[in-house]
């Protein structure tokens, strides 16, 4: 039975397989998705991986929801105006205090549901201290399948450079919350120092830290997005969000099975 750790009563809680249970840590950020999507955009898309969850997994799935860490590392967006960043040293100890935490009352599989790929480095190295350490077996999931061709199909024909604050991601939040964007301000961003560069792939581009610098907008503006948002519609994001979840269920289901 997948549920939602935070309301759960003490009592709930000891009751809990914790060897056979699974606790999903849904990391998010507060940052910059252009002018467009609001701020928690990857929390928002972290809190409804949850729902979509519920309906791609077998309703008695061991697994409960951890609260969306709301704050993760997004250095490479502090410069743009309501971004918030944790260091990388600071963050690392806290998601190690909260995973040490869980140790204690027995949980031993950990699943880290990454919605922001600056927080994938700093995770990969604390699921080795904690297999380490405690004896607890770490897994990082990705809360987007962006290279599925579904999710590849709903990208406006044209818009070649689309990942960070762009279509998809604008889409999957008014698939849950089309109140908080803005589509009428977008603005498209591509990269200027990389724009003839075909074999750049734009994923590799946030993990080398670039984006808030050289991704601007057609008058040469910073803009820190790629690609074009204005196509974006609750219907694209309903099927990424869906698709996405989908493709989470088959390692979920390996991650049950495994055995130290």
């Amino acid at each position: 039975m997948i549920r939602n750790y935070r309301e759960l009563t003490r009592l709930e809680m000891e009751q809990v397989d914790k060897k056979n249970t699974i606790v999903m840590i849904p990391v998010g950020a507060l940052e910059q998705h252009g002018n467009q999507a609001p701020l928690g955009t990857d929390d928002i898309i972290a809190e409804a991986m949850l729902e979509y969850l519920k309906e791609e997994l077998p309703e008695d799935f061991p697994m409960l929801y951890f609260p969306v860490i709301p704050v993760g590392l997004s250095t490479e967006h502090k410069n743009f105006c309501g971004s918030i960043t944790l260091k990388p040293d600071t963050y690392y100890h806290m998601l190690h205090d909260i995973c040490e935490s869980l140790n204690h009352h027995g949980f031993k599989k950990i699943a880290f549901l990454v919605c922001h790929g600056g927080n994938a480095p700093v995770i990969q190295i604390l699921s080795r201290e904690l297999r380490s350490e405690y004896g607890m077996s770490a897994f990082i999931l990705s809360s987007g399948a962006f290279g599925h061709p579904d999710v590849k199909a709903t990208i406006s024909e044209g818009n070649v450079w689309d990942f960070h604050g762009g279509e998809m991601e604008t889409s999957m939040v008014m698939a849950v919350h089309p109140e908080y964007v803005k589509l009428e301000t977008s603005v498209a961003g591509r990269p200027q120092a990389f724009v003839n560069n075909k074999a750049l792939l734009p994923y590799g581009a946030v993990s080398i830290g670039w984006v808030s610098e050289d991704w601007k907008d057609q008058e040469g503006n910073p803009i820190g997005i790629g690609g074009d948002p204005s196509g974006a519609t609750a219907e694209k994001g309903d099927i990424i969000l869906r698709t996405s979840a989908r493709q989470l269920v088959p390692g979920l289901m390996e991650i049950l099975k495994w055995q130290e």
